[in-house]
């Protein structure tokens, strides 16, 4: 899974060297291969170079992925926004806040969604989680009929490809998981009309899929790269295609590093990687904080930067190491020679 099911031309090739059998893609990527898929997104497609891709199913994933007609918006269901850290007397909460008094979301909730334009009402979990087994059944229900009447249709088992982001169950639709758990239930009462695989498994029972050049494509703003590709944004490329060029050469330096160098030089990874969050340039998008999303990509390029320059010249300041691998210890085993 791409990071936002994005996909271009030739990243199919580099997938396929590292002996993945499968990927997916947002719906358009398949619809608008060349040729024109025999199956739409109801069956995989097989690249050019041999890896098999699946496309993304537009029916279920807006009946769950949809704030306004998915379930996550049922008037039974928890309210996000809703919370005690804004919601409560400043002088009362003000004790569990930040340091700095910032009013903050707690976690703690006390309200439903109730509707648009009307007072909140109070949150019951026992009728939330009573509606989340009635949605999973639905949803269950559902997919049932899609794949009976994709059956008469097609020559072939169709599969139905439903992916989200984890953050949906559980921090914005609350009752989340426990909407998945019924539908794993559910599915498993009902395996004599359609059943869940992976997507291995499907493969495997279906080893004859057709060969085309999916398109490029996202499931990010208007489906394409213009979220990330915005003049609010553009001038980060240039400063990560640099540094990206200056962490294989230095990969390709010192093959054998061994000691603080190693950890220089893996920690210059980390920052690497930490700049090329396609959060920060996403943020810078929305407008929502752009000044965060500035200065972390702003820090960590600085960082590898600097880390750059201190390899090369044999002058790594330990305790400035030391600080960064503890403030930015993303992927900690990571070894930086998968640069190489």
């Amino acid at each position: 899974w791409l990071p936002e099911c994005g996909f271009c031309s030739g990243l199919d090739a580099i997938l396929n060297s590292f002996k993945l059998h499968y990927f997916f893609v947002e719906t358009h990527g398949i619809l608008h291969a060349t040729p024109r898929p025999k199956y739409g997104v109801f069956a995989p497609v097989r690249c050019p170079s041999g890896i098999a891709v699946f496309g993304r199913d537009i029916e279920s994933s807006k009946q769950v992925w949809s704030s306004h007609y998915g379930y996550p918006g049922d008037p039974n269901y928890r309210d996000f926004y809703r919370d005690i850290g804004y919601d409560l007397d400043y002088n009362y909460i003000k004790p569990y806040l930040h340091g700095d008094g910032s009013r903050v979301h707690t976690g703690i909730k006390y309200y439903r969604i109730t509707g648009d334009d009307i007072e909140k009402q109070l949150y019951d979990p026992e009728a939330a989680h009573k509606k989340a087994a009635e949605h999973a059944k639905d949803f269950v229900t559902k997919r049932c009929n899609q794949i009976s009447s994709l059956s008469n249709l097609l020559e072939r088992s169709p599969v139905i490809v439903t992916p989200f982001d984890a953050e949906l169950f559980g921090h914005w639709w609350h009752e989340g998981p426990q909407w998945l758990d019924c539908v794993l239930r559910e599915f498993a009462r009902q395996q004599h009309k359609c059943r869940i695989v992976t997507a291995s498994e499907y493969l495997d029972s279906q080893p004859h899929i057709q060969t085309v050049a999916p398109s490029q494509s996202s499931w990010g703003w208007r489906g394409y790269n213009e979220a990330w590709l915005d003049t609010c944004n553009d001038w980060i490329y240039r400063h990560l295609h640099e540094a990206s060029e200056y962490m294989v050469g230095l990969a390709g330096k010192f093959p054998h590093a061994t000691g603080i160098m190693q950890r220089a030089l893996s920690q210059a990874a980390r920052e690497l990687l930490l700049a090329q969050s396609s959060d920060w340039a996403f943020i810078m998008k929305t407008g929502t904080m752009t000044g965060y999303a500035h200065r972390r990509t702003v820090t960590h390029l600085s960082n590898f930067f600097h880390l750059h320059e201190a390899i090369l010249k044999g002058s790594i300041e330990e305790k400035r190491l030391a600080e960064l691998e503890y403030k930015h210890n993303v992927f900690p085993e990571l070894d930086y020679r998968v640069y190489s």
